[in-house]
C-alpha cells in the first residue's frame, strides 16, 4: 500500500466520527480568563566556553559588568572581559490564570548573541514582567538543554535539535497575581473554542433547561452571555456545575486542510465533489552527458579534446483521467485518487483544480 492510500485510511477513520455529546467545559473558555505572557532579560553563567563572544555581543559585557556594580565590584573601563562562559538570554513564561504567589511556573531561555550552547548553564536571578511593565514572577536554576553539538578541529560538526535554547521546570517563583473577570459580580460570558451557531445555541438551550430560561442567551457564533451569583463562592460551585452538562455539538463544516510545508492533507468526512473530470500525469525530462574524446590524426599536430554530447529524453507517465459523478462521497475520491497513484503533492493540485472549477463542495484551507 502506498503512503498516500495508508495517509487517506487514516484521514478516513480520524475525521469521520460519531455524534457525541461533550461537556460544556470541553468546549468554551471562561471570558477574561486566561495566561499571560511574560518576559525578562538575563543572564546564564557557567558555559563551557560556548557562550557568547564579546566583541560580536558587548550587551553581555555591559550587563556582566552591571551586575557586578550591585555587588561593589567595579571592572576598570580599560579592562575588556573576555567572558565565553556567560550568555545573554531572554526567558519567556506564561502565567497561567488564579496563579497564586509562591507558586512556580516553566520557564523558556533563549540566547540573544551568538552562544553556541546554553549546556549546564544557570540562569541568574531574573525580573518577568508583563505588558503592563509589572513583575509577575522571578526566574533563576538550571538550564535543561535538549539539543546536542559537536565540531571538530576539522571543522566538521554534527548538531542535534537546537542547543540555544533551554528550559528550567518550575524554574520561576509567581510573586503577583493578575487579577481576572470571574470575581467581578455580574454576567459572565463563556467562549466557544470552535465558533458555530449550532453549537452556542445548543450550550444556551442546556443551561436554559437545567436553571431556567433566560439564564444563558448566545450572543454570536462564538459568545454564550450566563447570568452568574454574586457571591465569589456561589460562582465556584456554579460554574462547576454548568461546565458539566452536556452539549451535542454542532457538526464540522465541509473542509480540507492543505499544510504546505509538511504535504500534509486532512479531508473533512462530508467533503463532496460534484461531476468533473479529472487528468492527472507527469512529464519526466531527463539529460544525460556523455563527453567523447576527439582522437587528431597523426602527424597532424593536433590536441587531444574531450567534446561534450548530451542526450535529453522527455517521457510522460500516468497519463490517467477519472471522472467523478454529481455529489462524490470521501471514500470515492480516495479511491480515484489511488488507482492513479496520486502523490499527496498530486492531491493538493487536484484539489485545488476542483476548487477553482467550483466542483469542490467544501472548504480549501492552506497553512
Amino acid at each position: 500500500m502506498t503512503c498516500l492510500a495508508a495517509w487517506l485510511l487514516t484521514a478516513l477513520a480520524v475525521v469521520a466520527p460519531a455524534a457525541h455529546a461533550d461537556r460544556i467545559g470541553d468546549l468554551t473558555q471562561i471570558a477574561g480568563v486566561r495566561s499571560n505572557q511574560l518576559i525578562g532579560y538575563g543572564l546564564v553563567v557557567g558555559l563551557e566556553g560556548s557562550g557568547d563572544q564579546t566583541s560580536q555581543a558587548p550587551f553581555t559585557t555591559q550587563s556582566i559588568e552591571n551586575m557586578l556594580q550591585a555587588f561593589g565590584i567595579t571592572v576598570p573601563t580599560n579592562v575588556q572581559p573576555q567572558l565565553r562562559n556567560a550568555a545573554a538570554v531572554m526567558v519567556t513564561a506564561s502565567l497561567p490564570p488564579f496563579t497564586q504567589p509562591g507558586q512556580t511556573i516553566d520557564v523558556t531561555v533563549a540566547s540573544i548573541g551568538n552562544a553556541k550552547s546554553l549546556r549546564g548553564g544557570q540562569l541568574l536571578l531574573t525580573q518577568l514582567r508583563g505588558a503592563d511593565g509589572n513583575t509577575y514572577a522571578v526566574a533563576q536554576g538550571s538550564v535543561l538543554v535538549g539539543g546536542v553539538n559537536a565540531q571538530g578541529q576539522s571543522g566538521s560538526s554534527v548538531q542535534v535539535n537546537i542547543s540555544s535554547t533551554g528550559r528550567i521546570p518550575n524554574g520561576a517563583t509567581v510573586e503577583r497575581t493578575v487579577p481576572t473577570a470571574f470575581a467581578v459580580a455580574g454576567d459572565l460570558t463563556l467562549n466557544l473554542d470552535t465558533p458555530d451557531f449550532t453549537t452556542a445555541s445548543r450550550v444556551a438551550q442546556a443551561i436554559n433547561n437545567v436553571y431556567g430560561a433566560g439564564t444563558a442567551q448566545a450572543l454570536n457564533p462564538v459568545s454564550v452571555q450566563v447570568r452568574a451569583p454574586a457571591n465569589p463562592a456561589q460562582r465556584v460551585s456554579w460554574i462547576a456545575d454548568i461546565q458539566n452538562l452536556n452539549v451535542t455539538p454542532g457538526e464540522a463544516p465541509a473542509r480540507v486542510i492543505v499544510n504546505s510545508r509538511t504535504g500534509t492533507v486532512v479531508i473533512g468526512s462530508d467533503v463532496t465533489v460534484g461531476p468533473a473530470a479529472v487528468a492527472h500525469g507527469s512529464i519526466e525530462v531527463t539529460i544525460g552527458e556523455q563527453p567523447e574524446v576527439s582522437q587528431p590524426a597523426p602527424f597532424s599536430q593536433g590536441q587531444t579534446t574531450v567534446v561534450p554530447r548530451s542526450e535529453v529524453k522527455i517521457a510522460e507517465h500516468g497519463g490517467h483521467m477519472f471522472k467523478f459523478g454529481p455529489d462524490v462521497s470521501l471514500d470515492q475520491i480516495v479511491r480515484a485518487v489511488n488507482q492513479v497513484g496520486a502523490s499527496p503533492s498530486d492531491l493538493v493540485s487536484i484539489l485545488q483544480a476542483l476548487k477553482e472549477a467550483g466542483a469542490l463542495h467544501a472548504q480549501l484551507v492552506v497553512i
